[in-house]
């Protein structure tokens, strides 16, 4: 019997060291090596101080702000540990909301974010990632069109020309890897860090 069961032993160990270890170690070494920004979670700092990632959204809720998707995560109700409250980007529990379209809760909140964004820029579309969130609910970037959207909002809270604020958003959109992969995008943490930056100056 204990012939039958060397081999089977021998391929466990073996397997659990070259796929439990060995791998994983020599990935991120070469992550390291060759991506250290990356594998490092793409974090930015302000002032020698980290302030997020550009993977991860930020909740910006001031008007003088840019906006990002809503977002459709939750946490712990530190009321009631049994029950959960809106936590937007919370990195500690990506996950949609799983709401199908027939939820009325889903309606009723996608119905007043149309609402409210038709006050805020009247006549103009609305993009459709203003009002629904991604997979993850962390999505750090919107569409260039969900920026410029918001520009007449942030220009008069700053007292801003808009014309130098969709400059801003031009400058900050990043186009299609390799030119054909994906969609144009502006990450809103870098998009807002630009506009404190121009707004300081």
């Amino acid at each position: 019997m204990l012939k039958e069961l060397r081999p089977a032993i021998v391929m466990i160990v073996l397997f659990t060291v070259l796929t439990g270890l060995a791998y994983p170690l020599a990935m991120t070494g070469i992550a390291q090596a060759l991506f250290p920004r990356q594998a490092n979670g793409s974090l930015i700092e302000k002032g020698g101080k980290v302030i997020g990632s550009e993977l991860i959204g930020q909740n910006f809720e001031k008007p003088g702000y840019f906006h990002g998707r809503p977002s459709a995560t939750t946490d712990t109700d530190p009321k009631d540990p049994t029950k959960t409250i809106a936590a937007p980007y919370n990195a500690a529990n990506s996950a949609g909301s799983n709401a199908g379209p027939t939820s009325k809760a889903l309606m009723e909140r996608v119905q007043g974010d149309v609402e409210k964004l038709k006050a805020e820029n009247p006549g103009a579309p609305i993009p459709v990632d203003l009002v629904t969130t991604s997979a993850s609910g962390l999505d750090p970037d919107i569409s260039p069109a969900a920026a410029l959207f918001q520009v007449p909002r942030v220009a008069k809270e700053r007292g801003l020309p808009q014309q130098r604020l969709r400059e801003l958003v031009a400058a900050q959109t990043e186009g299609r890897f390799l030119g054909v992969i994906g969609e144009p995008s502006v990450n809103v943490l870098r998009l807002n860090m630009a506009l404190d930056a121009l707004a300081g100056r």
